[in-house]
């Protein structure tokens, strides 16, 4: 699982980073377009983080990181599809994806703190 899970974090910030080039350069669209790449891209980079911590509590600390990663990407996906600044057929699978990745490294987490 944690190469699966190694390999569809880099696949999904890929895909958001392919995705960016549609967002118009506009204000708006600047600050939607760093703040996603930001979020997006440090879903992966900290989930291996998580890998390496030298603890459980790192762990745990670490996987938190993602989960507040996702859940802001999931943010940065909905103002972008409400704003209208790129066509919703571009957005939802993004969408979708980021809302899988966040439910699963909240349940990541919240396993890792209740086992022992």
């Amino acid at each position: 699982m944690k190469k699966d899970l190694k390999d569809r974090t880099k696949k999904f910030a890929l895909t958001v980073i392919d995705m960016v080039e549609n967002i118009p350069n506009k204000p708006a669209g600047n600050v939607i377009k760093r703040q996603l790449l930001k979020s997006s891209t440090s879903i992966g980079a900290n989930y291996r983080s998580a890998l390496r911590g030298r603890s459980k509590a790192e762990f745990i600390s670490k996987i938190g990181i993602v989960e507040e990663e996702a859940d802001e990407t999931v943010f940065w996906l909905e103002l972008l599809n409400d704003s209208g600044l790129v066509h919703q057929s571009l957005i939802n699978p993004l969408l979708d994806e980021a809302n899988q990745l966040t439910a699963i490294f909240t349940s990541m987490g919240k396993t890792a703190k209740t086992t022992k």
